[in-house]
Order: C-alpha cells, then structure tokens, then sequence
C-alpha cells in the first residue's frame, strides 16, 4: 500500500468524508448471501471493510465473518458495530496485500471486494490478486466492485479504475463467471469469479 493511498483514506475516515460507505449492503452481496444466487454458509473475508457494514451482515447470516481494513479508525467503528450485534466478527488491521502478515488462515468461501481493489495504486495490484487467490478455497466465490478505467480528468479524484479484460488477467486462477455492468456513472462492474 502506497503512503499516500493510506494517508488519503486515513484523513477520509478522520474528517467523515466517506461516500462509499452508505450503511447497507448492496443488493449483488445480498443476491449471494441471501437471493437467487445464494451460497452456503460458509468463511468469508470482506476485503476493504471500511466500518464493516457488510461483513456484519454476512455474520447475521450464518457466515463465519472476517473483516479487513488498513485504517485504524474504520476497524473501530466496526467492531463497535459486530459487538452491537452480539455476533462474533473478525476485524483486523491490515494491508490486503499482506494477508499472509495476519493471524488468518486461507480456506475462504466467499471473498468479497466493494471498491477496495480498485482504490489500490495499479502496482499494488498485481499482489493483491496474489493474496486473494491465496485465500480462496477452491471453488470459492469472489465478488468484486470496481470502477471502470477513468478518463484522464477524473483520476486527480476518483480510482484510475479496471477494464473486464484487465481482471480477466489478473484474476487468472478464477474462472469470470459474469461482469455485470453497475449503475453508478464511472462504467463499473460488479464482477463474479470463482476459483478454479
């Protein structure tokens, strides 16, 4: 993780300036966890949890839940939120490039990525797909939000972003089941991987 992607995020939490983090789950996570595309219960590890809105959710439905978040401030708020519950939740701090540094053990059934992949400096990229995979049982299903690739004037504000293509690439012991367009304006994805 670059100095100056944790220090952003670090003054984001401080100063309540977080729009990506609007409380709910969103409704491709609940598909998964609850829907028409619902999985067993199993281990899951929410990658860039931020105040652990969805990983919770995911331990109020019977997942054994694992959180993971590089800002102290935003793992606060999340086990305030998990003990609220009175469920137990894994929240750790940590840089999801170097999971292999955390008191975690792979094996996951479901990985889960709303945003965080995409906020990563691109040469970070490559290990944190190297974490994931590491992670993932086989078989196992990785839910991935990411914006689209930006143009040029965006990218002082918002995620250099992804292509399809690009994930298909670096994501390459995961089989892209579907990259489904998102609704929001910055040409993003919800992608569906599952490892082989």
């Amino acid at each position: 993780m670059s100095f100056f992607t944790n220090l952003r995020f670090r003054l984001m939490y401080r100063r309540g300036l977080t729009p990506w983090d609007s409380g709910v789950p969103p409704p491709e996570l609940i598909e998964v966890i609850e829907g028409a595309r619902r999985l067993p219960a199993g281990r899951s590890l929410d990658l860039g949890c931020g105040t652990g809105t969805t990983t919770t959710y995911m331990a109020t439905n019977g997942w054994q839940a694992t959180g993971v978040d590089f800002v102290p401030a935003a793992i606060r708020t999340a086990r305030a939120k998990a003990a609220a519950t009175r469920l137990a939740v894994a929240f750790l701090v940590g840089d999801v490039t170097r999971l292999r540094d955390l008191p975690i053990e792979p094996g996951f059934d479901l990985l889960f990525d709303q945003g965080c992949f995409h906020s990563l400096p691109e040469a970070a990229q490559p290990a944190y797909a190297g974490e994931v995979d590491r992670m993932a049982r086989p078989g196992a299903t990785y839910l991935l939000y990411a914006f689209g690739r930006q143009p040029e004037r965006r990218r002082r504000f918002f995620p250099k972003g992804v292509t399809p293509d690009e994930v298909r690439v670096l994501f390459s012991d995961f089989e892209l089941v579907e990259a489904r367009p998102g609704t929001d304006p910055f040409g993003s994805h919800w992608y569906t991987m599952r490892r082989r």
